[in-house]
């Protein structure tokens, strides 16, 4: 038995049955069959994922230092190689923890890549080649022939809108998961593989079933959500930039006569508000001045009055007695 042979047996059957399967429990629809079991394997392979995310994390942390050990020994490679052994060891990185996760989920996404062309069988041919792989299951049978029509798709023919998403959606996760490079030739060619790997999705999105593009999409937007739960960043995509440019393209909602006419009444009630909370203040200032103005004229009577009683006072105590006269005229 041939390794071709093993893998249709080992991975390539068992998902085609099961995509099959799902389809008949979920109403018929091959398209929310896509998305289901691709939600549930990437959930099932979450940890693996969240190792292999925490693993790239911690080797781009390393980048400085490792363009610091360049630097020192770029021209003697044997003492380069074990410095950056000596660092890997001390900062407990290494190399199998960022590709045995992936080498680990590489054979599944293949084989559901595989199922998805196969189950989409469009030809007479690729039906009768899709028997090959099928179980006895009443279910199975059942389900056959799946229906490819999903919401505006047709899951069996290219869609140029569903194209244009696996490219967008892939070159967010180059952005996120992009290292820092020092080097400049290291940068210019992450840069051009940032560019080249979405078009080349897109190519191969309109040349395969939209199906496929639909599991594309779905794979990308998980991966998008799990590696910014895990490292709280959008890596080098710089997103408030990107929201700026989008609000910038928006027009802005031209407003109609009765919105303009409802902002000029609340204007006029507002300003009429206004006017009144100042008249109102103007007038309690005025109260207050009249009030100081009748205070200070009382005070001004009270001092000419208090002034005249001690005159009148002082004029008592300068009186004569009125026995005066008897007694001189007793003398005589």
């Amino acid at each position: 038995m041939n390794i071709g042979a093993i893998w249709d047996v080992v991975a390539l059957g068992p998902m085609i049955n099961i995509l099959i399967g799902l389809s008949d429990i979920l109403f018929g629809s091959f398209g929310l069959t896509i998305i289901v079991l691709t939600i549930v394997i990437r959930t099932v392979m979450f940890p693996l994922t969240r190792k292999q995310m925490n693993a790239t994390k911690a080797m781009q942390d390393l980048q400085p230092k490792l363009a610091e050990l360049q630097k020192k020994h770029g021209k003697d490679s044997q003492k380069l190689a074990q410095e950056q052994m000596r660092l890997y060891k001390e900062s407990g990185v290494s190399m199998s923890g960022c590709l045995l996760p992936m080498l680990i989920q590489m054979p599944i996404w293949i084989a559901q890549y595989q199922s998805i062309i196969r189950v989409l069988a469009v030809a007479p041919g690729n039906f009768l080649n899709l028997s090959e792989y099928l179980y006895s299951w009443p279910i199975v049978f059942k389900a056959l022939p799946v229906d490819s029509q999903f919401l505006w798709l047709n899951l069996g023919s290219p869609d140029f809108l569903l194209a244009l998403l696996v490219g967008a959606s892939m070159w967010v996760t180059q952005k996120m998961s992009a290292s820092p490079a020092t080097n400049p030739q290291q940068k210019s060619q992450a840069q051009m593989m940032t560019v080249m790997m979405p078009l080349m999705f897109v190519f191969f999105s309109l040349t395969f079933p939209s199906g496929l593009a639909l599991y594309w999409v779905l794979s990308n937007i998980i991966t998008i959500v799990i590696q910014y739960k895990i490292t709280r960043s959008w890596g080098s995509l710089d997103v408030p930039k990107y929201v700026a440019m989008v609000k910038g393209l928006i027009p802005a909602r031209k407003s109609n006569t009765k919105d303009k006419k409802l902002k000029e009444r609340i204007s006029a009630v507002e300003n009429n508000k206004t006017v009144k909370e100042v008249q109102k203040a103007d007038a309690s200032v005025y109260e207050a001045d009249v009030i100081k103005e009748g205070a200070d004229a009382n005070s001004s009577e009270e001092r000419p009055n208090s002034g005249g009683g001690h005159k009148s006072g002082s004029g008592r105590t300068k009186q004569k007695p009125r026995g005066g006269k008897n007694r001189r005229s007793k003398r005589r």
